[in-house]
């Protein structure tokens, strides 16, 4: 079987691969990741996606390097990682009542041949209500900082929501294991 590659430091995607049951390594590609002037959070995600994993072929011939990058979507704004309570409380008082897209882009790539397959799956999630008490509490609970959107799908956050709405969750925590699979099949890899 083919190597894999995550190319991403995050706890939650190594998580969430580990649920395939495949073998693979994992390391934190350096990027920027500034968007581009004009650059709609679809392309965004993609590029960064692709340029993650792109970033770790020279070190690894013969793998396949799985790139992925998220970005919430709140009325046309791009919601960053909040990095503090703050930023968190007034990422989540925007979202209270109101409807956030998340865009996952997902790239594979063969660092054998630079051939790679890029995807952006789009996840919405449509929160509660919420006030700053309700708020208050889930941050000092579940301290998100370093989410997109301010909050842990997989945890405590998914009591603000009111409902979601897309064909894959794991595209949620920043990793589409759906669309992954039919990518690893599609280069040979046999899931499950």
């Amino acid at each position: 079987m083919r190597r894999l590659l995550l190319a991403s430091g995050s706890p939650y995607r190594r998580e969430l691969l580990s649920r395939l049951q495949l073998p693979f390594d994992y390391r934190a590609p350096e990027i920027d990741e500034t968007a581009r002037p004009d650059e709609l959070p679809e392309e965004l995600v993609r590029r960064l996606a692709r340029a993650k994993a792109q970033a770790l072929m020279a070190g690894h011939q013969d793998h396949l390097i799985i790139g992925s990058d998220q970005v919430a979507v709140l009325e046309q704004r791009i919601l960053g990682k909040p990095h503090t309570f703050d930023r968190a409380k007034e990422q989540l008082l925007a979202c209270s009542g109101k409807s956030v897209v998340f865009m996952t882009g997902l790239a594979l790539v063969d660092s054998s041949n630079g051939a790679s397959r890029v995807d952006c799956i789009r996840y919405t999630v449509h929160f509660r209500p919420l006030n700053e008490g309700q708020i208050d509490r889930y941050l000092n609970a579940e301290q998100p900082f370093d989410c997109a959107g301010s909050f842990k799908a997989e945890g405590l956050g998914i009591s603000l929501f009111r409902s979601t709405e897309g064909e894959d969750v794991t595209s949620l925590v920043g990793l589409p294991l759906i669309r992954l699979v039919d990518m690893l099949n599609e280069a040979g890899v046999q899931v499950p």
